[in-house]
């Protein structure tokens, strides 16, 4: 079986570094990081009294690990705004927050180099466990200021909805 139906001729896998993040239908800007999607299932060990002695395996809970998104430093609010939503600062009354819209559905979208959607993961029932509004600063250092956000989800999956893309053909200039 070929790894790739539409574009047979091709081999190698898809890049790293050309992706992106939605929630609440529109991409974040500058996301330039995100950690794995890893999940984790349980073994349960078992076996009756008159088994051998090798125990039988069962699955059992399955864990989802948190995510964590980094980005530049913009005014883009995206990060703030959702972080936000679980604590809130002179919040008039006491502590009352909202949690009516505080979970969010994440889509990850993976680009091939022609930058088209390859491959997306939906993330279920997101919310902020961490914020880093800004990391450290260094005078002596030459580099970008980074916001990061950790997200605990209850899931993902992948969208099969999503179509291998037919990657175009570029034609030179004569």
């Amino acid at each position: 079986m070929a790894e790739f139906t539409v574009n047979a001729q091709r081999f190698d896998p898809y890049k790293n570094f050309k992706f992106l993040v939605l929630w609440d239908g529109r991409v974040v800007a500058g996301v330039s990081k995100i950690s794995p999607l890893k999940r984790t299932t349980e073994v349960v060990k078992h076996r009756s009294g008159g088994d051998p002695s090798t125990p039988r395996k069962s699955p059992g809970r399955t864990e989802v690990e948190a995510i964590t998104l980094e980005k530049g430093l913009t005014h883009d609010r995206a990060f703030d705004e959702w972080a936000t939503k679980a604590w809130v600062v002179g919040g008039g009354l006491g502590s009352e927050v909202s949690l009516r819209d505080f979970r969010k559905d994440v889509v990850i979208q993976v680009l091939n180099e022609a930058g088209q959607v390859a491959v997306a993961y939906k993330l279920y029932r997101c919310w902020p466990s961490e914020f880093q509004a800004l990391g450290e600063m260094d005078a002596n250092a030459n580099a970008v200021a980074i916001s990061s956000l950790k997200l605990e989800c209850e899931g993902w999956e992948r969208d099969l909805e999503v179509p291998e893309p037919e990657e175009p053909v570029i034609q030179l200039p004569a």
